[in-house]
């Protein structure tokens, strides 16, 4: 049989998706996304196209639109069943209907409809959406187009949101993706990076505050489309005032003028070094059978249970001297190195890293909620503050218990989070993150793990910041409602998003002022901006769209899960939703085409979007067969037309696919026929190994108090013989120890100082112990290590 992926007819001929049409404006820390998809059923029937799509969780939905036989559909926001009771009456009725709808369980999965498309013709779907984008370790501003849905594991007992759909291969996809985006920022565009291949950024003017760029032709769809934006000032805090929409009421949220406020605070260099040995550090890993997947659908990549042991080998060398730590492994069940928390100390180390080692992703499906109660049920150590550190490929269903479960425990702890692979949910990730106060990564492809985690590690080792006020100076008649939560907590160089809406009036000549104050120990600070009242012109409403939609999110996240005061949290958020054209849990999109004249003639058959597919081994297959159940998407054949699902039951669509938003999906199915590693022949023997990380090689060397022994396996690193490094130990160093941990730091900073953010901690922790042991001997080591290695470190590199 043929591969064949996408939609297919009754002939095993895919259709109707011909083409995706993406264009991305990104606008200072904003992105506003416009995609289209083109559609053509080929088939002698009508046809309705069913998929579901992954999306980024602060996206905010405002726009959605069809065109058929060059009529444009323009589609209403309503209450979520009565939406989906018009997309029903419509099919029923032979009319052409869309229905566009956000998952109950995860705000990153929406479902789109396409429902009664006549045999022979053609249609295109058009939605709009804006979305805050995230600031990576370096600076950069990311922006991803997720091509990627992981069937997320639930729970038995509960529906999937997406689950294994029969019947695709890894053929090429038959459809075309076009993707371009425009860039501005007023402190200047530096360069543009991707995962993928990119025509030269062409900048629009010599002031280089403008640039566009687009994907290179043939990108094969098997990844997340990735852009990686530099600004010439990234850190210079912004404001922007945008007006209210004129036909709105005035003093409602869509009415009034609102500011979005962009703001860094900086801590002063002495408050922003790790301080002390204290602190309780709890590394939560996944080890389900998903885990044992590459990290991208690159052949060369290391799975993604090896980057988190190499992860955690690197996190148990910098803990300071003096912490608390354990480490759970989950799956369908889970595991605790120690009982309790241990003292960090040699034997403990050496105990945990033993274990790391012998990690596997062995745990089956991925049940994160009953690890986080057991945490949650010892009692914190008084004066450690509790660390969470959650590495999962967020392949999740329960999303929602389990962001609640974090947030009822908020005030004992900070949450960080790290999304492996492609296809996390970032409604797992950022929501688990936000809810626990801490920080939300991803990483995809070949990113190293380490610098992400690094950068989370110093979040966590800075002080605590308190007493943390947004205040406001407006002209008198002007009052100030904050949209957005003030921030409880705050870490150096990370940015703060905050809305706040204006109600009242006053002169656009005038000034506002807003600042964020904050106290470090018994020292305040203060990170403000100024901002004129007059409102930007080239904004459009973005501000108000990602305010509405923070306003929502704050509301479905206020209350329980279960439902506590759910009639009338649903009520104002259906109210906001549909003043501001935003869609939420609780409303969706529908379309009819009204002005047809007659009913759509013949049976309708029901179509899944199925993918492109990344395989598992069939070991894997029958072991999560036996956790979840596997069932194939189910035909649907209707005389005239026929109603869609009462409710959004993803368990009976088993859809993959092509987004309204995103290229085709990669799937990474549980149940699948074939191995990722058998299509790519590496299943018995593995991918071609690579020497060995010189690196981590050293850092798995080093012992906890940040030391290192002279042995053959230390100068190995250095491509030295164990004989030429004591050879060249000077007279009046006595202990080999010292010498060895000289070497160590002379290498990493001659050699490695590119990886520097990855070994700064516990080059710091060595720094102490040889300061410490070598006297005056230290200014002789350094001159004999240098001639030794062949490197040129001056001793105010090292602080010395």
């Amino acid at each position: 049989m043929r591969d064949c992926c996408g939609l297919l007819t009754l002939k095993n001929e895919p259709v109707p998706l011909k083409g995706i049409t993406v264009q991305v404006k990104v606008q200072g820390f904003v992105a506003d996304v416009c995609s289209t998809l083109s559609y053509e059923n080929s088939e002698s029937s009508p046809v309705e196209a069913v998929f579901v799509f992954p999306m980024e969780e602060d996206s905010s939905v405002y726009d959605f639109h069809a065109e058929i036989g060059g009529v444009k559909i323009q589609a209403e926001i309503r209450e979520k069943q009565e939406a989906r009771d018009t997309y029903d009456d419509a099919l029923s009725s032979g009319q052409q209907a869309f229905l566009l709808e956000e998952s109950d369980e995860s705000r990153d999965v929406f479902r789109l409809s396409v429902g009664s498309l006549p045999a022979g013709q053609k249609a295109s779907v058009c939605l709009s959406y804006v979305t805050e984008l995230a600031v990576e370790a370096d600076g950069a501003l990311r922006y991803c187009l997720p091509a990627v849905l992981n069937p997320r594991y639930t729970p038995a007992g509960s529906e999937s949101l997406t689950a294994p759909v029969s019947g695709a291969s890894g053929g090429p996809v038959p459809y075309s993706l076009s993707f371009s985006a425009h860039l501005a920022s007023p402190s200047g565009v530096a360069q543009v990076k991707s995962n993928c291949d990119l025509t030269p950024l062409e900048y629009l003017g010599d002031d280089k505050t403008q640039a566009q760029v687009s994907l290179s032709p043939g990108h094969m769809f098997d990844r997340d489309v990735e852009l990686l934006v530099y600004y010439s000032h990234p850190h210079q805090p912004t404001a922007i005032l945008e007006g209210g929409l004129a036909s709105a009421t005035p003093g409602s949220l869509m009415g009034d003028p609102l500011v979005m406020l962009s703001l860094y605070p900086e801590f002063p260099a002495a408050a922003s070094t790790p301080q002390s040995s204290c602190g309780e550090f709890i590394f939560l890993v996944d080890r389900s059978g998903s885990m044992d997947c590459p990290m991208s659908s690159e052949k060369a990549d290391p799975k993604r249970i090896q980057s988190a042991r190499d992860t955690l080998l690197l996190l148990l060398k910098s803990l300071p001297l003096g912490c608390f730590f354990n480490i759970y492994g989950f799956g369908s069940h889970f595991e605790a190195f120690f009982p309790e928390s241990v003292a960090y100390t040699q034997q403990t180390m050496d105990d945990a890293l033993g274990k790391v080692k012998g990690m596997g992703a062995d745990f089956g499906g991925t049940e994160i909620l009953e690890p986080l109660k057991d945490i949650y049920s010892k009692a914190c150590r008084p004066g450690h503050p509790r660390q969470l550190f959650v590495f999962t490929d967020g392949e999740v269903g329960n999303t929602k218990y389990v962001i609640n479960e974090v947030k009822k425990h908020a005030g004992t702890h900070r949450c960080f989070t790290f999304g492996i692979g492609e296809g996390a949910s970032t409604a797992l990730i950022k929501g688990m993150a936000r809810a626990g106060s801490g920080h939300p990564e991803f990483i995809t492809g070949q990113d190293r793990m380490q610098p992400k985690v690094m950068q989370s590690l110093r979040f966590a080792l800075q002080p605590a910041v308190s007493n943390i006020v947004l205040d406001w100076d407006v002209p008198a008649g002007l009052e100030v409602v904050p949209v957005s939560e003030t921030p409880k907590v705050l870490f150096r160089g990370h940015r703060s998003i905050l809305y706040a809406q204006l109600k009242g009036k006053f002169d656009e000549s005038a000034l506002g002022r807003a600042s964020l104050q904050y106290s470090l120990g018994d020292e305040p600070h203060k990170t403000e901006i100024s901002f004129k009242l007059q409102p930007d012109k080239h904004t459009g409403l973005t501000t108000h769209r990602l305010a509405a939609r923070t306003l929502i999110r704050s509301l479905e996240e206020g209350g329980s899960v279960e439902g506590e005061g759910g009639d009338k949290v649903k009520e104002r958020v259906v109210k906001i939703s549909t003043e501001a054209r935003v869609i939420s849990t609780h409303t969706a999109f529908v379309a009819v085409n009204k002005d047809l004249n007659q009913a759509v003639q013949g049976p309708l058959i029901h179509r899944n979007i199925r993918p492109q597919m990344r395989m598992r081994s069939s070991k894997m297959l029958m072991q999560s067969c036996m956790m979840q159940s596997c069932s194939i998407p189910k035909i649907r054949v209707r005389g005239g037309g026929f109603g869609a699902p009462a409710n959004f039951q993803p368990k009976a669509m088993r859809l993959g696919g092509a987004s309204a938003a995103m290229p085709p999906m990669v799937m990474q199915q549980r149940c699948a026929q074939m191995s990722y590693c058998a299509v790519n022949k590496c299943d018995e023997t593995g991918p071609e190994l690579e020497k060995e990380d010189p690196v981590l090689t050293l850092i798995s060397l080093q012992r906890a108090d940040g030391s290192w022994e002279l042995n053959e396996s230390l100068v190995s690193v250095f491509e030295k013989t164990e004989q030429e490094a004591i050879s060249k130990m000077p007279a009046e160093v006595s202990d080999r120890a010292v010498w060895a941990t000289v070497l160590a730091l002379l290498w990493l900073h001659g050699f490695r100082a590119d990886l520097k953010e990855e070994w700064e901690f516990l080059a710091k922790k060595a720094l102490s112990w040889v300061k410490a042991q070598a006297g005056a001997s230290l200014k002789s080591c350094l001159e004999a290590g240098n001639s030794l290695l062949g490197s040129k470190v001056e001793p105010q590199t090292l602080s010395l």
